[in-house]
């Protein structure tokens, strides 16, 4: 009995041993390497084949937005323009009066035709696109080509500079409008895509997030509500869309904040609600038609409270208003602190624009003011907010 015992012992100290050596030396040999075969049995690994690493699938598939682009693509062109401009021989003065009395004279300057790109959408399966003012500003010639190669001479259906956005129309048939729920809610976090041109490289599709929402006072726009994105977003991408991953427009692509001109992660889209209400509007009545108070409103600054006596900065006061404007006849005057307006807290001059603008001409404005130290109720009828060339020109006060 000693004796099997003393065999057994010896036994297990030299597998021991064997153990210890390959663990050190070799050990790759100890790791299992099983080959899934098609019909999902396994078989084991060849001889001498090196060990592999198992990757699901599914995980890898679940990472893919090629069917959200395959969806939307199709709707997103690239937009060329070309426009002839004045370009001077000699240097300009530095005030503008003067620079543009050089670029009229004869002799000093030149006609130069320059061209420019962008992206757009296909909004409506009639033609109808929307891109950025800014692509097609001053245009004489705009052409669009689909991603299936079709390309076809545009017609601007008009535009609003105010907010960045022009509608053009083309003639050709089959053309898929981008999908768009307006049921569908957007959250910061939310994973989308931008489609473009960027560079005139042709259609390109980059990934990122929705990194914040409600972004203005950026100096971009005069009406700035943007959705900010760190997909990528260059020049050329203008106009272009930003979408979901189920491939549902979100919004049009319109600016980037750049030092150089190229992407640094922060990009700006015009939400694709207000986009769709501009294209609505000016398909009706080739304009945008907004609401205004003809007042020129002014933020309470800290120096402005303390003169006014006021305890709070919240409000806005009335440094001019337009003569036989809205807020004209309804009576108010500069010095008029507005506090709210139909019923709401008016914070500042861009809140009070805000407010006013989504109401139609003729719809009654409720606004409580501050006279005198008195609070009283003036009752305002919108009018139709004017070209703002028109209102740069002389007035005081075309601001609200």
């Amino acid at each position: 009995m000693y004796r099997y015992w003393l065999l057994f012992a010896q036994t297990v100290t030299v597998c021991l041993g064997i153990l210890f050596i390959v663990t050190t030396l070799r050990p790759d040999w100890l790791q299992s390497r099983t080959v899934v075969t098609p019909g999902g049995g396994s078989l084991p690994p060849a001889v001498g084949t090196a060990p592999t690493t198992s990757v699901p699938v599914a995980a890898a598939a679940g990472i893919s937005y090629a069917d959200a682009v395959a969806r939307a693509a199709p709707a997103v062109v690239n937009i060329y323009t070309r426009k002839r401009v004045r370009v001077p021989l000699m240097p300009l003065p530095e005030d503008p009066e003067l620079q543009r009395l050089f670029r009229d004279l004869p002799g000093l300057s030149r006609r130069q035709e320059t061209t420019s790109l962008g992206s757009g959408v296909i909004m409506r399966a009639d033609g109808y696109i929307l891109t950025n003012y800014h692509v097609v500003e001053a245009a004489d010639t705009i052409e669009v080509a689909l991603a299936d190669g079709r390309q076809a001479v545009a017609v601007l259906a008009g535009a609003d500079p105010e907010s960045d956005l022009a509608v053009l129309r083309i003639d050709l048939p089959g053309l898929a409008p981008i999908a768009y729920d307006p049921q569908v809610s957007i959250r910061t976090g939310d994973v989308v895509l931008a489609i473009g041109n960027p560079f005139g490289v042709g259609q390109t599709i980059t990934m990122g997030i929705i990194s914040a929402q409600g972004r203005n006072r950026l100096g971009i726009n005069l009406y700035e509500d943007f959705i900010q994105t760190d997909a990528a977003i260059n020049p050329g991408n203008s106009g272009g869309a930003l979408i979901d991953t189920q491939g549902r427009l979100v919004g049009i692509n319109t600016a980037i904040y750049s030092e150089t001109g190229g992407s640094l992660g922060i990009g700006f889209a015009i939400p694709a609600p207000a986009a769709q209400v501009i294209l609505a509007q000016v398909i009706e009545h080739g304009e945008v038609r907004r609401g205004w108070l003809g007042i020129e409103p002014q933020d309470i600054t800290p120096e402005l409270a303390r003169a006014f006596g006021l305890k709070q900065r919240a409000g806005v006061i009335i440094a001019g208003v337009m003569r036989d404007g809205p807020a004209w006849r309804a009576g108010l005057r500069a010095g008029d602190i507005i506090l709210t307006l139909n019923e709401q807290p008016v914070h500042d001059a861009i809140d009070l624009l805000g407010q006013v603008a989504p109401l139609g001409p003729g719809s009654p404005i409720r606004l409580t003011l501050l006279r005198e130290g008195k609070e009283r109720t003036v009752e305002v009828i919108a009018g139709l907010r004017p070209p703002a060339a028109q209102m740069d020109g002389g007035s005081v006060g075309g601001g609200g």
